[in-house]
């Protein structure tokens, strides 16, 4: 095959998808005592992912030969890097979300958050196209938190804002653009 510029060109829908053009929504749950965290998310949340998943293999030994089954899907962590402001109802959110699923000096999970359906929320990224529309939307679904970056000080920082990062677990995601489940 010749090499054709203009038929690759003619190949790229829309010149290509912008990694730049997307949000974040997820509401937070009660116990985290939100307040406007779920609004301020939407903006802060300066990266994520679209989602991945693999599909493990099964070997099983047959005469002295391995073959290989399909096995079970598996979902990596879903991390977000977020900016964080002076009022820090963000990361408090965060903060406390992680607490009453496992407290710091106790131990112990909140009495609040005994059941998945309590200390679990659904979110959504949504990937944009140039002129605003959806061109994705996956819904990653019985999200909490595993970890929760730390935020460095440093006098020499004159020029940046505070970023921190969260990992996030979930069960499986969803593609609701397509209906996939």
């Amino acid at each position: 095959m010749a090499f054709n510029v203009n038929e690759f060109r003619s190949q790229m829908v829309g010149d290509g998808a912008r990694p730049n053009l997307f949000d974040v929504s997820m509401p937070f749950p009660a116990i985290a005592f939100p307040g406007d965290a779920q609004r301020k998310l939407t903006f802060m949340c300066r990266s994520a992912q679209l989602p991945g998943s693999s599909v493990g293999t099964v070997p099983v030994q047959y005469f002295g030969r391995e073959l290989k089954f399909a096995g079970n899907r598996t979902f990596s962590s879903w991390n977000l890097t977020v900016i964080n402001d002076e009022d820090f109802v963000v990361r408090k959110a965060f903060e406390r979300w992680m607490n009453s699923i496992n407290s710091h000096n106790a131990n112990v999970r909140n009495p609040a958050a005994l059941n998945p359906g309590s200390y679990t929320s659904d979110a959504d990224v949504y990937q944009y196209a140039k002129n605003g529309t959806i061109l994705k939307n996956y819904r990653f679904v019985g999200c909490f938190p595993v970890d929760l970056s730390p935020i460095d000080l440093d006098w020499g920082s004159n020029d940046s804002i505070e970023e921190f990062s969260v990992t996030l677990e979930y069960q499986w995601w969803d593609d609701i653009q397509n209906g996939v489940v």
